[in-house]
């Protein structure tokens, strides 16, 4: 008798959170250093290597580049790159598990926006998983607001910033889908962000220290390998079982934190940290439907 648990899918998924937790770390180390607009350009521009790499291998290489829609990929791309440079600057004042758990947010505002723009339903337990989420916002304040002059705060609201735009952005992939492949959309996302990044050079740029190249190339490489993670996970098992495995993120992110920053959250923020995962998780069973596996489509 053969297995069900697709364990393949499950470990790629956990390797993808690990991945990105590693990114976040790399940035919150650069954000010392290097401003916001130039952190975008190399974590973006070094990740097309092993997003392009990877289309290769699948054969979509460069035939995946090609889009009859580019106004769409332009304009989910610049959301994309806003919601990074939110992303980082959370980064640069806040622990890396509490920026990870704001943007736990994302999916828990991503239903009421579909909701809202795609006229899908939801039901009670979704909008229960959102004022769970927002009481976890709450608490994180209340710990920001008992460390002043440390900048919690700005990365509190850049994180909520984050979580609203990339709400928007999932919205924006989930129409796109339809007539686009996931291989194109990461690869114009990638190289529109870098070129975003780029545009800011005019207003300064920091010469980075060798030490300093290894964070923001790193950063660019566990990006797009988590990307590759990520989408070869979902070609092996079904995306109901593997979201819940990223919430193990949140277990890196907290090794990180006191690994590298010697930093671990207190009381508030743990309770806001395990409110928003706690919404988060809602979301993620409420959504939850059964049903026939559909074999992946290359």
């Amino acid at each position: 008798m053969t297995s069900r648990i697709p364990l393949t899918g499950i470990g790629l998924r956990l390797l993808a959170a690990c991945l990105i937790t590693a990114m976040s770390a790399m940035v919150a180390v650069a954000t010392r250093e290097v401003g916001l607009g130039q952190i975008v350009f190399w974590r973006s521009a070094v990740a097309l290597i092993p997003i392009c790499a990877y289309m290769a291998l699948c054969r979509e290489f460069p035939a995946a580049i090609a889009t009859r829609r580019p106004g769409l990929h332009l304009t989910r791309s610049l959301f994309g790159a806003l919601s990074m440079a939110l992303s980082f600057l959370s980064l640069a004042y806040l622990p890396v598990a509490n920026a990870q758990a704001l943007g736990y947010l994302a999916p828990v505002l991503t239903l009421p926006l579909a909701a809202w723009l795609l006229g899908e339903r939801i039901g009670p337990v979704v909008w229960g998983a959102a004022a769970l989420g927002f009481a976890g916002v709450a608490l994180m304040l209340g710990a920001a607001l008992e460390a002043p002059g440390q900048g919690a705060l700005i990365g509190i609201v850049a994180g909520l910033g984050y979580a609203v735009t990339m709400a928007f952005v999932r919205v924006h992939i989930k129409s796109m889908t339809t007539s686009e492949r996931p291989a194109t959309i990461a690869f114009w996302f990638a190289a529109v962000s870098a070129l975003a990044g780029l545009a800011t050079l005019p207003f300064g740029w920091t010469a980075p220290s060798g030490e300093m190249m290894i964070w923001l190339v790193g950063a660019g490489l566990t990006g797009g390998l988590a990307h590759v993670a990520a989408t070869e996970a979902v070609a092996r098992a079904p995306v109901a079982v593997l979201a819940p495995f990223d919430f193990t993120g949140l277990v890196w992110a907290l090794g990180f934190d006191a690994v590298l920053f010697g930093v671990m959250p207190d009381g508030l923020g743990i309770a806001g940290v395990a409110a928003i995962t706690g919404a988060a998780l809602m979301v993620t069973f409420a959504t939850w439907r059964p049903g026939p596996r559909r074999a992946p489509s290359r």
